[in-house]
């Protein structure tokens, strides 16, 4: 453990917390894309099934499980409680041609062809293009809620933390990942136009809204 990946775990954390109290508080899901978090609970899901069969600390096992229950409890509150609030409309990204390549490259390019390990890979790859399915809503509908952009922000963030994770953990552990390195870097560049708009506007107390 070191600074870098605890901040980023509670950077991921409070994403979650405040993606799940700006649903329930505001009873509607309007602006969020149902499909970015089914593939967020299909990521911790393939990621975390070691649970069933390895402990490596309570603090470990307690954020696996509660990423796990956030994720199910996030897609329970889009589809099922405020359904009625959902814009299935805009959220009409094609997931399908996220999972189909991401599982085939899995299967191609993995550390041990194993049915954990493929898992495991699977959704360090998924995990990396999830949030697509919420920037494609954003650019069809022109805009994002103030507290949806603080969501974003901080999940972004937590990757970007990673990867400071990883170059830490290879100069002072020696322990080096290109799976998991490359996949944080693609998920990283993809909120970059993100980051930009959160600082020049959402900081300055404008809300996020798209170009024409």
């Amino acid at each position: 453990m070191n600074i870098f990946r605890l901040t980023g775990d509670l950077s991921h954390l409070a994403a979650i917390i405040i993606l799940l109290l700006k649903i329930w508080k505001s009873r509607s899901c309007a602006g969020i894309s149902g499909k970015s978090q089914i593939l967020f609970a299909l990521v911790f899901t393939t990621r975390y099934l070691d649970l069933l069969t390895s402990f490596i600390s309570l603090y470990n096992t307690s954020m696996k499980v509660i990423y796990i229950g956030c994720s199910y409890a996030t897609v329970y509150l889009i589809y099922m409680k405020f359904r009625a609030t959902y814009d299935g409309n805009h959220d009409s990204f094609r997931v399908e041609f996220l999972v189909v390549p991401v599982g085939g490259l899995a299967v191609l390019i993995n550390h041990d062809f194993s049915l954990l390990e493929i898992l495991w890979t699977f959704s360090i790859y998924l995990e990396s293009v999830a949030i697509l399915p919420q920037l494609f809503m954003i650019s069809k509908t022109g805009e994002a809620e103030t507290i949806t952009t603080h969501y974003l922000f901080c999940l972004g963030l937590y990757r970007a933390l990673y990867l400071f994770n990883w170059i830490w953990r290879f100069y002072f552990e020696g322990f080096f990942d290109m799976i998991a390195i490359v996949a944080g870097v693609v998920q990283t560049v993809l909120y970059c136009d993100f980051f930009y708009l959160y600082v020049t506007k959402v900081l300055k107390g404008k809300k996020l809204s798209l170009p024409a």
